[in-house]
């Protein structure tokens, strides 16, 4: 029996290629570093902390951040421009999200400060998030020379794979960042409950010693009003 065959066109044997190369490609994409990037960190009582993140020309940067804990929960927050301008100024707040658009090229400076308080440390959580020209995390320059070929295999288009696979890329992203501002809201609450519960305790504590005392007290007293200690003479 002779082995079977298949005849592929030309045309379909160079789009089915081509969807192949596109996969790689996106998957490459998705799995590499992102340009976005999230911290929590302690700041100390009395001083200050500065971070420095790299923008391109007329993008985008979102900045979020969150006290999560330590007494007032509320810090100053700063963003400096590459040219030494203060773009955001905030004075403590617990949370806030800005938004820079359009973004200069260089080092932004983003500041937290606590030199108001002397005794309590916070914990901050803050996200930052990169976007290109017009808010696109990418575009066509990462699909260098791939051009859609002659011919139509199953009603497939490189353009809509194209557009999915960057939309897909997009939500994900946008889930995970998500997840993680729900996690430093959670985290923000679990202190500050496990704050009230502990001054809770302590004054609850304090007020039962302060009856124990007070009942003692007025033991003693009233022993006192009856103690007569006169001798009486027959």
């Amino acid at each position: 029996m002779g082995a079977l065959r298949m005849k592929i066109k030309p045309g379909g044997r160079l789009l089915g290629l081509a969807v192949v190369i596109l996969w790689c490609a996106a998957s490459v994409r998705c799995f590499r570093p992102s340009q976005d990037s999230e911290f929590t960190f302690l700041l100390p009582a009395g001083r200050s902390e500065c971070f420095y993140q790299t923008a391109i020309k007329n993008g985008t940067m979102e900045v979020e951040y969150q006290v999560i804990a330590g007494a007032g929960m509320d810090v100053d927050f700063t963003i400096l421009s590459p040219h030494g301008v203060r773009v955001i100024i905030e004075s403590r707040h617990s949370d806030g999200v800005h938004v820079v658009e359009p973004t200069e090229e260089g080092d932004y400076e983003i500041c937290f400060d606590n030199s108001f308080s002397r005794f309590s440390e916070k914990m901050v959580f803050f996200e930052i998030i990169i976007e290109g020209q017009g808010g696109d995390v990418g575009g066509d320059d990462e699909w260098p020379g791939l051009e859609e070929p002659d011919g139509n295999l199953l009603e497939y288009k490189l353009d809509d794979i194209r557009e999915s696979m960057d939309s897909l890329h997009k939500r994900l992203e946008r889930s995970r960042q998500m997840q993680t501002v729900l996690r430093a809201f959670e985290a923000r609450d679990r202190n500050l409950l496990e704050d009230n519960l502990w001054r809770v305790s302590f004054w609850s504590c304090a007020s039962v010693l302060v009856m124990l005392g007070v009942a003692l007290t007025q033991v003693y007293t009233v022993r006192k009003l009856f103690d007569d200690k006169r001798r009486v003479y027959t």
